[in-house]
């Protein structure tokens, strides 16, 4: 029972990260098609909130898979 909570916390985790690192491509790309010349800008900032997203979700992750202990 422990182990498919683990699971069910895992997955949430990974879909959460899945939606936040897809609504901050789709608001980049927005931002670029509205302003093309501070695509560099918009593209780095997207990178790091990316980068970001990928972190807290994968901590989630860890976290689910210690709670089996």
């Amino acid at each position: 029972m422990i182990g498919s909570i683990a699971a069910l916390g895992a997955g949430l985790a990974v879909i959460g990260a899945g939606i936040g690192i897809g609504q901050v491509g789709g608001k980049a790309m927005e931002g670029i098609s509205r302003q093309p010349e501070a695509a560099s800008k918009i593209q780095t900032a997207m990178i790091i909130a990316a980068a970001l997203i990928e972190g807290a979700a994968l901590f989630g992750v860890v976290v689910s898979f210690l709670g089996l202990r």
